[in-house]
């Protein structure tokens, strides 16, 4: 009799090799992994393609169906370090802002610091060729995520971590991503995938290993001092006070 395993969809970063590794070590987690950039995993989600979820926060609001799980997310208490504005200017000064195409989660909390911390109103565009990066105009800035903005950290005069630009703004921690599961799914399932999530989390250092990532000097010490995994209350709140934020400057057609 074939083993039913259960879709889950995780972002392919970095900052997920933890949780990858729990699953792939579950006791009582029978997973098929689809691995892919932020968008895309919630995209997975909202095609059923995937029973369960690793989603930004900024796609929370196109998922009616889903419910918020576990007490494990991808959080950062202070400097997030790969989630940033880089610009040669100061950000008060910057006239265009290039949004990475990978995370509308991301592209919104720029969006809201600009509106409420920087008080600046830049032109938007959309970051699809990064080598326009490379030489920027004098005024444009850069949102950069994931696992990239490790090759482009002191290319730019002025670099803004949003985890810290938020702290100064709310005061809280961020959250990036959280864990959804389909609304009425089985308890055990869910009992399953706590338990992978927080094996993965205590053993952070065979988790980089196994993922071929021990020869990068920074990774142990951005998965333990900038990734905070545990969705607790002051994340809680700071996730509501993101999405109630968010609200006006939410597109409703991409997910990411």
């Amino acid at each position: 009799m074939a083993v039913v395993k259960t879709s889950i969809a995780a972002v392919s970063y970095l900052n997920t090799v933890p949780f990858i590794y729990g699953i792939r070590h579950a006791d009582k987690l029978r997973a098929e992994l689809l691995l892919a950039p932020p968008s895309a995993c919630a995209r997975n989600f909202i095609d059923r393609k995937a029973d369960i979820a690793l989603v930004p926060a900024g796609a929370l609001p196109l998922m009616d169906d889903a419910e918020i799980v576990t007490n494990y997310c991808i959080g950062a208490e202070k400097s997030v370090r790969t989630v940033t504005v880089m610009s040669n200017v100061p950000i008060g000064e910057a006239t265009v802002i290039h949004l990475d195409s990978h995370s509308m989660t991301s592209a919104l909390l720029v969006r809201i610091l600009a509106a409420e911390l920087w008080h600046i109103r830049p032109e938007w565009r959309e970051l699809t060729d990064y080598s326009a990066a490379e030489h920027p105009a004098e005024g444009e800035a850069f949102l950069f995520i994931g696992d990239k903005v490790f090759g482009y950290e002191g290319k730019f005069r002025y670099t803004y971590d949003l985890a810290d630009c938020w702290r100064e703004l709310t005061g809280k921690p961020f959250v990036f991503a959280v864990w959804v599961a389909r609304k009425g799914s089985a308890p055990e399932l869910i009992d399953a995938l706590e338990s992978s999530l927080e094996l993965g989390v205590e053993r952070i250092w065979e988790a980089i290993v196994e993922s071929g990532h021990s020869e990068k000097d920074y990774a142990y010490g951005y998965l333990t001092e900038n990734i905070d995994f545990l969705f607790d209350y002051q994340k809680r709140q700071a996730l509501e006070l993101f999405r109630d934020k968010a609200k006006k400057f939410t597109p409703r057609a991409n997910p990411g």
